[in-house]
């Protein structure tokens, strides 16, 4: 029942398609919702029209289950979108699903730096271009349906999947990834993922979430409400449970928080294979599609819909909202552009654009970058510096045509130097001009776990295997160009078994390996103009950082990584980026993380608000980078230039770039309410801005806030503390600028939407 070919169009070349012609009974309602329809009504008349096989059909995903998986893990996952709900008689598309989100994962799309790299530019315009990029190239390839919104709170950044999210502020995190849905749904429907208080990676499939009312809907739920406000059209629940039941068929989260009390519209899918448990308690929760093959719900929902156990209301209902949401999308269903798009020149540009701008410069002692030109020896140390390191090997792997590594880079940036490479000898980097050391994480050491054994229950949701002796079943066809295959798994340590995916998993330490500790220190020790360069998906404690002159975080900068880079080290950029995370001296300092745990509570403090709370020093706070120019604050300038009434205002700030080149800075708005009364973070974000101004330029920043951030969860409902609440204007949470006070009312609160 799948259409292969994928193609809609919701007008021929004589009009649009009349609703009595039964394949177009979908192109005729989608074009009454476009002139002002109500898409539900014209869902429920579709899905009356159909038969209870056909509905079924719309439960999961369009492709047998043994084939499916043996094309799954055998390379499929990145060949061709995984297609569900078609049904042809009617001209229902369906979804056709491809990952994300550091770009396209099928054909040879561009690499964008991973998530928790952009977060660090906390530039959600720039966010919402590269999402609109991505979008294009995933209509090349034939899908209209992404996972690419990946926006799990970091709670720890031990997390093996941090770098597939944006930060540890639900503020933060939440208007990055509106950003990207904004841009993706240009193009295709979005899916934001993974719904809710995924955080953990190898024990994923079997954790159960301890978490009150308050640090769920405070702390773990903000973002998500935000994308949803958005408009983001799908959800995809987690795989872990959350207080006792399995986030696929969890009602509270699926139904009560997610439809009756943020009024989103739109349908949620399961988490690939074992994203469901019980196929009748998946569907009443309020799961509309079980992906991506007939499994679960394939096997158990003919007899309990004929016993009685499943009724057909609820069946109706999910099948409904699923079209309700392509009715109001139907423009993503158009024909696609052509596989030219992928890594074009423009999206390659951008992703280089994004490299810079995320790049975290956290120490520059004397002024040591840029550096300029280089005449001499340029001494680059490190087995990441020639290798392509662009991220996890799960299923946001992306396989660029071309990878530019950071010596490769560093080779074409500085034209005039002899650059010389060693992996490990320090005394390469002796009576050098300039010495680059590079160290960090690959995909052995973090990412997406695969391992799906580790879950005790996964064989009895796996159907039986079939007839060996019978033929194979049919799997999508591939939609990547002609000939194309995926490379080998970049950087330096593919999967050692050869399929589709590297093994991923936490990270047990927040170290760097010993001998990248021990390069780092050589190096440093033998060339007094050393540069660290750190990549990796999250948080490095790095005891050695003071000891070297110059320390960029470069995280898994993509592509055009490479260029990148030397446009730092030259000057012919600065490094945008700002921590999206508190750096910890010590791991000791951050919230308990255990791997191994079937168990875990969550509370309301985690990075630095626990930081703040304990009065321990970071090594840097959140939001903390440094440029190539300096910036100012008039605090006399700092004011609130919108009456805060109930809690919505602006707060204005002058500010000046008093250095001798051009540059860009991030303000950021910090709100709390001192002496409060009840447990809460002393202070959390409720407003940034990233500012880009001439040498000299001068602006009035404007940061808008709604201090519905820091209500509080009460009864299902929301309380705000009555009395004095304190913003602050900072350049990071340990550099205050300026503080106002301002009263806002007090007692139950409504809920507005911000952004």
């Amino acid at each position: 029942m799948t259409d292969e070919a994928g193609a809609f169009a919701v007008t021929d070349e004589a009009g649009p398609l009349a609703v009595t012609d039964e394949a177009g009974a979908f192109a005729a309602a989608a074009v009454r919702v476009a002139a002002g329809g109500d898409h539900r009504a014209e869902a429920a008349a579709l899905v009356g029209r159909m038969t209870t096989e056909e509905k079924l059909w719309c439960l999961d995903g369009d492709t047998e289950f043994w084939p499916g998986l043996v094309d799954l893990v055998g390379g499929g996952y990145h060949r061709h979108p995984w297609p569900a709900a078609a049904v042809p008689r009617f001209g229902i598309p369906g979804i056709r699903f491809a990952d994300g989100p550091r770009g396209c994962v099928i054909g040879p799309a561009t690499c964008f730096p991973v998530s928790m790299a952009r977060g660090a530019t906390f530039d959600p315009a720039l966010e919402e271009r590269i999402g609109a990029a991505i979008g294009t190239e995933l209509r090349a390839m034939g899908a209209t349906y992404t996972g690419a919104v990946c926006m799990n709170l970091l709670r720890h950044p031990g997390w093996g999947r941090a770098q597939e999210t944006y930060g540890e502020d639900p503020h933060h995190v939440g208007e990055m990834a509106a950003a990207l849905t904004r841009g993706l749904q240009r193009h295709v429907l979005a899916c934001m993922k993974h719904f809710a208080c995924n955080s953990m990676e190898e024990p994923r499939f079997r954790i159960d979430v301890r978490v009150g009312e308050r640090a769920l809907h405070e702390v773990y739920l903000p973002h998500f409400r935000r994308v949803a406000d958005e408009g983001v059209a799908s959800v995809m629940s987690a795989y872990n449970a959350v207080n006792g039941t399995w986030c696929g068929e969890h009602r509270v989260l699926l139904t009560d928080v997610l439809r009756a009390e943020w009024g989103w519209d739109g349908f949620v899918t399961s988490d690939f294979v074992a994203g469901v448990h019980d196929a009748v308690r998946s569907v009443e929760a309020g799961l509309e599609i079980e992906m991506p093959f007939r499994q679960v719900r394939a096997a158990g929902l003919p007899a309990a819909l004929l016993s009685g156990e499943l009724h057909q209301a609820d069946v109706d209902a999910r099948v409904v909202a699923t079209v309700a949401t392509l009715l109001r999308f139907a423009h993503v269903f158009g024909p696609g552009p052509g596989a030219e798009v992928l890594a074009a020149p423009a999206h390659r540009a951008l992703a280089r654009e994004a490299a810079v701008t995320s790049t975290v410069l956290l120490r520059n002692a004397g002024g040591l970058l840029p550096v300029g030109e280089v005449d001499g020896r340029l001494a680059v140390l490190g087995r990441l510096a020639a290798v392509p390191n662009l991220g996890d090997g799960g299923s946001s792997d992306v396989y660029p045509p071309e990878v530019v590594t950071l010596l490769d880079g560093l080779r074409e940036g500085f034209p005039r130097a002899e650059v010389v490479h060693a992996t490990d000898d320090a005394r390469v980097a002796a009576g050098a001009d300039l010495a680059v050391v590079v160290v960090g994480c690959t995909r052995a050491d973090e990412g997406e776990f695969v391992d799906v054994g580790t879950s005790a229950s996964m064989a009895t949701r796996f159907p039986s295997p079939p007839d060996p002796s019978a033929p194979p079943g049919p799997v999508p066809a591939s939609t990547a160009p002609e000939g194309w295959t995926p490379a080998p798994a970049a950087g330096p340590s593919p999967n050692p078994d050869g399929g589709a995916f590297a093994p991923g998993g936490d990270r047990r330490s927040l170290r760097l390996s010993e001998g990248d500790e021990v390069l780092v220190r050589a190096v440093a020790s033998v060339c007094p103009r050393t540069v660290a360069v750190v990549m990796g998906g999250s948080a490095v404690v790095a005891p050695w950082l003071e000891e070297v002159p110059a320390t960029l975080l470069v995280w898994y900068p993509g592509m055009e990584g490479g260029r990148a880079l030397a446009d730092l080290l030259t000057g012919a950029a600065e490094p945008g980026g700002r921590l999206p995370f508190a750096l910890p001296a010590d791991e000791a300092d951050l919230v308990a993380f255990d791997p191994d745990a079937d168990t875990a509570d969550y509370d309301l403090f985690h990075g630095q608000w626990k930081l703040d709370r304990d009065g321990t020093a970071p090594a840097r706070p959140f939001g903390f980078g440094l440029g190539y120019t300096t910036w100012v604050v008039d605090p006399a300038s700092v004011q609130v230039a919108v009456p805060v009434g109930d809690g919505v205002g602006t707060v204005e700030a002058e500010v000046t770039n008093g250095g001798d080149r051009p540059g860009a800075t991030v303000l950021f708005l910090f709100g709390g309410r001192p002496d409060s009364a009840v447990d809460r973070p002393a202070r959390r974000l409720v407003g940034f801005r990233r500012v880009t101004l001439p040498a000299g330029g001068r602006a009035v920043v404007r940061l808008p806030f709604d201090l519905a951030t820091l209500d509080v969860r009460r009864d299902g409902g929301w309380w705000r503390e009555p009395g004095p609440y304190r913003l602050e204007v900072a350049w990071d949470a340990a550099s205050t600028v300026a503080t106002l006070d301002v009263d806002v009312r007090g007692g139950p609160a409504g809920r507005t939407r911000t952004g």
